[in-house]
């Protein structure tokens, strides 16, 4: 079995907000759009790696994402279709914004600063150990700067999608796919067309191949020591919207050689799915579907993310919630209603058994799960094996946390990791006489 194809590179959020211009703003000679509806996708490697997965391949995507709310959005954007590695980003989310009209792009408006902040990744080591080929796409962020080091015994295809501000391609790349603009870049020295500066990287950079990709004409493939090549592409797209087109071709050529591919043969299926995406429309035909809060999706985590890229208010409780009954229904429901999510953080029958004694829990894990998700007021359920939450609040990051009023000025386990948090402690009173172990003693 094949390993995954693993994505290493720079991640960005791409927005296109799509409109009419039937007029003229009347203080300046610009048009004004009325804008019908906004598409988000993600840019740069997370493309890549999204398209590569939609392929029907095993993608793990390693890359910086930041800590507000256009990354929260990327995040959610990815985690369905592909594993994702996250890395720290210095700075906001890079954002690329573009306003549209009846398909032509009318302006584009960059915003964030973000950089990969250096940090050993054992979860990015162990990916890829595991890879069939990896994919390095370099979007100038610093997360390619990261990738020699986490490459250098690789025995699996790599194959390195330069940027004119990224890094120099490694040594030993299976195959290295410039475009014709970055291609002059990378000779300093004159450039003389794409067939000569393939042929001249190919040696420059040590690499076994150089394909340089020159648009609607196809690419210009030079193999270490073979001949030189020319790959023309299947249809022809002039004037089509060629955004994404490169991520397209670097990601079909590097999921090609993984599977065994020789690396003219490669090229030629890059260039084939490349021209055949932009002749489709390129990146604006991407539609990834947003989650909303009321999708509920699958894990607390994302739960928590969401919440926070839609500047929502995240609620937290925990429990046993052994024997579930109304006294736990009423708690769980006005929690809900104090923001815009609820997560439940659970004890695992280990955990419960420390805490209550050998007979506990009556019911187990699996089910307790299942009985919290089907009520509505609960958007996730996370399990956690420790004696307290402390380590499941760290992660959610809750801005509040809910207690029952048995708790009543008593000092929290988890005290400590909410104040650093800074997050807000709540403590609702509980219904009289309803508790797990009254249930139980009136089944005995």
């Amino acid at each position: 079995m094949r390993g995954p194809l693993v994505v290493i590179g720079d991640s960005l959020l791409d927005v296109d907000v799509e409109g009419d211009a039937e007029r003229l703003c009347p203080d300046a000679p610009v048009p004004v759009v009325d804008v019908a509806a906004e598409q988000a996708r993600p840019g740069g490697a997370g493309l890549a790696a999204l398209l590569a997965a939609r392929d029907g391949a095993d993608v793990v995507l390693i890359t910086a994402m930041g800590d507000d709310p256009d990354g929260h959005r990327l995040c959610g954007l990815l985690s369905e279709e592909l594993d994702l590695v996250r890395l720290p980003l210095r700075g906001g989310t890079v954002r690329k914004t573009r306003i549209r009209s009846k398909g032509q792009t009318l302006v584009r408006l960059d915003t964030g600063d973000g950089a990969a902040r250096y940090a050993p990744s054992e979860e990015a080591a162990q990916a890829i150990l595991r890879a069939g080929a990896v994919l390095v796409s370099d979007y100038g962020r610093g997360v390619a700067r990261m990738a020699r080091g986490l490459l250098h015994d690789v025995s699996v295809p790599v194959v390195w999608d330069p940027h004119p501000r990224g890094e120099r391609p490694m040594p030993g790349c299976a195959l290295v796919t410039p475009s014709e603009a970055e291609a002059r870049l990378l000779c300093p020295d004159g450039y003389h067309g794409p067939d000569q500066a393939a042929r001249r990287l190919v040696r420059a950079m040590q690499a076994r191949a150089v394909a340089v990709t020159t648009g609607e004409r196809g690419a210009a493939l030079a193999v270490e020591g073979g001949p030189l090549t020319t790959v023309p592409p299947p249809v022809r797209a002039a004037g089509q919207d060629a955004c994404g087109a490169g991520d397209r071709f670097a990601a079909a050529a590097a999921l090609a050689l993984r599977d065994g591919t020789d690396v003219q043969d490669a090229v030629t299926i890059g260039v084939g799915e490349a021209s055949r995406f932009v002749e489709r429309g390129g990146a604006a035909t991407v539609k990834v579907r947003e989650q909303r809060l009321g999708d509920r999706p699958r894990t607390a985590l994302e739960v928590a993310e969401l919440t926070r890229a839609q500047g929502g208010r995240l609620i937290a409780t925990g429990g046993c919630f052994d024997l579930l009954h109304a006294g736990h229904v009423s708690l769980l429901r006005r929690a809900r209603a104090l923001g815009d999510a609820l997560v439940v953080c659970v004890n695992s029958d280990d955990s419960v058994r420390r805490l209550k004694g050998p007979p506990r829990p009556v019911v187990d894990a699996r089910d307790r799960v299942e009985v919290l998700r089907a009520l509505s007021c609960v958007d996730a359920v996370l399990v956690f094996d420790e004696d307290t939450p402390a380590a499941a609040i760290e992660r959610l990051r809750p801005d509040v946390w809910v207690k029952g009023g048995d708790y009543e000025g008593e000092v929290l386990p988890e005290s400590e990791v909410l104040g650093r948090l800074g997050a807000e402690t709540v403590v609702l009173s509980t219904l009289p006489g309803r508790s797990t172990t009254n249930l139980i003693k009136e089944i005995q």
